[in-house]
């Protein structure tokens, strides 16, 4: 690029404004082509344009340049002709600024623009024609119109040339404002009988590289002597209008002068020559030279203007004059306002000083008219700051509240000084976003509500409510009861409250009597992040309610005695027998009471005072008015609805305790009886309700669990195993065992809820068949102390190797043949059961053998606990084949004829004889140390 480029940096009173650089470039340069490297003049990094969103801000509506914001280069938007941008004005240049956000920033940026040789000189007209006579005298001059380049500087208009130069030569004259008048300068007379008609050719010629030139063809007649020419009054006329004056306005008359006479002397006005911006803006009259207005005048575009007016007579002799025109502005442009860059939204804690919008000021008047005044609307925290001549900044001037003002429409309004002032206006819209900077707070103080007792529980009591002045999250409450404890209970035990609608709720019922008042806390929460709260105490007063019946103190009411008040016969009216005493523990008119006398054995004799209980006679006492005088007063209290008590008042009319006490006695002899016979009645209908009730759940029951017993029997599949364990009963206390052992066998028809446990060592166990009991052992006496005992037969012994001898080895009465014992009915049975009860018996039991390993724990009959693991029932023998009953010779076996034959046997040996006063003992068994230890603790017990 053949520019150069001019970077200088410039310290504003804003820190938005960060500095200033200019470029120079030449015109015509292709679309595309690079400007200059903005990032690296400015310092700024390639990054930074990017998160800024780096652009371009310009007035201007055409947009010759434009920024890359990947490389942070300036590039050639649009070819740019700078005879069309500046026209004449040099230098051109072009001004924006580069627009940066987050934080806001812009920098200024100036290109100038250099001329380049694109354009020839040119005339307006291509011919002109001269008229001179030929008596005009050396020295002569004939303006000839100039010609036009609209390059400047060295491309511009240099020179001219003019051929050929017989009779005359070009001479340039400067002007004030830089231009060049062209004379044609007549050097040697014209000689009309040699040359009529002469041509000649003017060339303009610029400075450029390379050199153009442009033309124009000059005829010239020559004329009759004409010896004067025209002369002007002034050489320069200055004259002024006011912009936007009306067309056809005169701006000012030239006069010139010709002392020749007839068409000699006539003279003619034109306008010679005409800068391009003056062109269709005036015009002069031929005949008077006044110089009118035709166009529109405008002090933005041209502040003066510049004409040459021609007088040439009719001979062809020319004069020339100047008039310059000023142009007086006119306040008739409003500041224009043009937002940079500005936020829609700002949080309410932002900082003061904090830019809120950047703007663009312009007023294309000059002087008074265009100094400019930007104010704002008032009573709001913001303000207007210029930091460059037409740059300001909208700011943030305090603290920003969004509970006073969500939303601000922020007018800003620029006025001129112009007579009159001009002033346009633009309005910000700008949000205030919420931060979580105000508490909740409740609409009262405190709270006092009041509830009646004996309340539902969970009844509304009343509502607590709080606001926040906050918005959205920040604004949403919630309500927490405070921990606090009321007489050392938790007071969330007493009251609740509704986390979202503060509703506050009874948690149980109130008892006034109990508690009148409590206070206790709500807090308020807000939703905000850290949440904000506020506490409120809450007073909570328990109103009474009638709950209570009076009691009566006095006379106390005792059910083994009568205590009776005297009255003497000689008592006079308004004597006072007694007074009734009572209360009531509510308050209020709930407590108020009154007294009535319901019954009396004369009413015409007492009366009650209604508001203080006094018993008074009403008239004389009497010798007819009986001894017994018995009162009921009515105590009722004020509630509603009303409740009462009743006391009976027990009044002797007698002068002496004796009457009283022999009239007295029958009395109460009367009121025992009376009150034993009614507990009486009552007791006996609730012990016959009891056992009617009683018998019913029995028989059901017995009705179900029969139902069952025969549901498990019938689907029971197992086989059964009889089996007696080692140290059976020996009831004849003979055999290889060291004790004898009885086992008391608890037992149900559902054999999976039985028990089976060791009995003492003796005769007295019996096996007990109850088909009603799920418990075992319910006959064993002293089964506790028998438990404590370190020797308790109850112990597990390990199994006696007995069971491994045949039957006809093995003790007990199947192995030999009754003993007297047995004839004489002396078995364990205290009352010998038939042969079909005994075989049940054992065939239960031997289900429950067989069932012990599943059903039995630890230290039971269990065969798992009892033997080795290696013991399985491969090892047991088939008991089937042989069933011993205790204390009977009867053996069962497999065989159905040896069965029937030896239960027959069993049952008539197991049956006592008819006539027998007296059993004798069953043979006891020889003590070891172990038993004989434990006989001496039980004779000691």
């Amino acid at each position: 690029m053949a520019g150069r480029v001019l970077l200088f940096f410039s310290v504003l009173s804003a820190s938005s404004v960060l500095g200033q650089v200019s470029y120079s470039i030449p015109e015509e340069m292709p679309k595309g082509s690079l400007v200059g490297n903005m990032a690296q003049d400015f310092g700024l990094n390639v990054k930074r344009l990017k998160s800024g969103k780096a652009r371009i801000f310009t007035r201007e509506s055409d947009g010759y340049i434009e920024l890359n914001n990947d490389r942070g280069v300036l590039l050639i938007r649009e070819k740019i002709d700078r005879e069309s941008l500046c026209g004449q004005t040099t230098p051109c240049a072009l001004h924006f600024q580069i627009i940066l956000e987050n934080p806001m920033e812009f920098y200024s940026v100036t290109i100038e623009i250099t001329d380049v040789n694109d354009n020839s000189p040119s005339f307006e007209k291509n011919e002109v024609t001269f008229k001179i006579s030929e008596s005009a005298v050396s020295g002569a001059k004939f303006i000839l119109e100039r010609a036009i380049d609209p390059d400047v500087g060295s491309n511009g208009l240099q020179t001219y040339r003019l051929e050929p130069t017989d009779n005359f030569v070009v001479k340039l004259h400067d002007q004030a404002d830089g231009t060049k008048n062209v004379e044609m300068v007549l050097e040697k007379p014209l000689d009309r009988e040699k040359n009529e008609q002469l041509s000649l050719v003017l060339t303009a010629v610029d400075g450029g590289e390379p050199q153009m030139t442009g033309t124009m063809q000059i005829l010239i007649t020559v004329l009759d002597a004409n010896d004067n020419a025209p002369v002007f009054t002034q050489p320069i006329y200055k004259a002024s209008i006011q912009e936007n004056a009306r067309v056809g306005t005169t701006v000012v008359t030239v006069t010139a002068t010709d002392a020749d006479h007839g068409s000699n002397g006539r003279i003619t006005y034109s306008i010679s020559n005409i800068v391009d911006h003056s062109r269709g803006i005036f015009e002069v009259s031929g005949e008077s030279g006044e110089i009118r207005l035709i166009g529109n005048v405008d002090y933005e575009k041209a502040r003066t203007f510049q004409i040459n007016i021609r007088a040439s007579d009719d001979g062809g002799l020319v004069d020339s004059c100047k008039v310059m025109i000023d142009v007086i502005d006119m306040n008739d442009n409003k500041p224009d306002i043009k937002i940079m860059s500005k936020s829609n939204m700002i949080s309410e804690d932002a900082k003061p000083g904090t830019v809120v919008t950047m703007i663009n000021i312009k007023d294309a008047d000059s002087g008074e008219n265009g100094i400019v005044q930007c104010s704002i609307n008032d009573n709001i925290p913001f303000v207007m700051k210029a930091t460059n001549n037409d740059f300001y900044t909208l700011v943030t001037d305090g603290q920003i509240d969004r509970e006073v003002a969500s939303e601000y429409n922020i007018t800003v309004t620029c006025s001129d000084e112009g007579v009159p002032s001009l002033s346009s206006s633009v309005t910000l819209t700008l949000q205030i976003s919420d931060v979580n900077d105000n508490a909740p707070v409740f609409e009262r103080s405190s709270y006092e509500a009041y509830i009646v007792e004996n309340n539902t529980p969970g009844l509304s009591i009343f509502t607590v409510k709080a606001r926040d002045a906050d918005w959205n999250q920040n604004a949403r409450v919630s309500y927490i009861l405070d921990d606090s404890s009321v007489n050392g209970v938790p007071v969330s035990s007493y009251v609740s409250v509704s986390a979202d609608s503060g509703v506050i709720h009874a948690v149980r019922s109130f008892d006034y009597e109990q508690i009148k008042d409590f206070q206790f806390r709500v807090k308020a929460q807000d939703g905000g992040s850290p949440p904000l709260s506020s506490n409120v105490t809450v007073k909570m007063v328990i109103q009474d309610q009638n709950d209570n019946p009076p009691q009566v103190l006095y006379p106390v009411q005792t059910g083994g005695s009568v205590v009776a008040e005297m009255v003497p016969r000689s008592a006079d009216v308004g004597y006072l027998v007694t007074k009734v005493v009572a209360v009531d523990v509510d308050s209020g008119q709930n407590a108020w009471l009154s007294y009535k006398l319901q019954k009396a054995t004369d009413r015409a004799l007492f009366e009650v005072g209604l508001q203080n209980g006094e018993i008074r006679t009403i008239r004389q006492v009497n010798d007819k008015d009986a001894v017994k005088q018995r009162l009921t007063v009515i105590v009722e209290d004020n509630g509603q609805p009303s409740r009462s008590a009743a006391v009976i008042v027990n009044v002797a009319v007698a002068d002496s305790f004796p009457e009283v006490l022999s009239e007295f006695t029958d009395f109460t002899h009367d009121k025992e009886y009376n009150d034993n016979l009614t507990f009486y009645l009552v007791l006996a209908l609730a012990v016959v309700s009891f056992l009617f009730i009683t018998c019913v759940v029995v028989i059901i029951s017995v009705k179900i669990y029969r139902w069952r017993q025969s549901r498990i029997l019938y689907s029971s599949n197992l086989p059964v195993i009889p089996y007696y364990p080692p140290r059976y009963s020996d009831t004849l206390g003979t055999g290889t065992l060291q004790h004898v052992y009885n086992y008391e066998v608890c037992r149900t028809t559902d054999s999976r809820k039985s028990d089976c446990k060791f009995g003492r060592a003796g005769s007295q166990n019996v096996l007990i068949m109850d088909p009603s009991s799920t418990g075992t052992m319910q006959r064993i006496q002293s089964e506790k102390s028998i438990l404590d005992e370190p020797d308790s037969p109850l112990e597990q012994k390990p199994p006696n190797n007995d069971w491994r001898f045949t039957q006809g080895q093995r003790p007990g009465p199947s192995g030999a043949t009754g003993g007297p014992e047995v004839a004489m009915g002396t078995g364990p049975w205290p009352q010998p059961p038939t042969e079909a009860e005994q075989l049940q018996a054992l065939m239960a039991a031997a289900n429950e053998v067989s069932e012990a390993t599943a059903t039995l724990g630890p230290g039971t009959m269990g065969l798992s606990t009892r033997y080795s693991p290696q013991f399985t029932l491969q090892h047991v023998p088939d008991y089937r084949q042989n069933v011993y009953i205790p204390g009977s010779t009867a053996t069962l076996t497999s065989n159905p004829q040896q069965q029937q034959a030896t239960a027959q046997q069993a049952a008539q040996q197991a049956l006592p004889p008819p006539q027998v006063s007296a059993q004798p003992e069953p043979p006891k068994a020889a003590q070891t140390p172990a038993s004989k230890k434990k006989s001496t603790k039980k004779e000691k017990k």
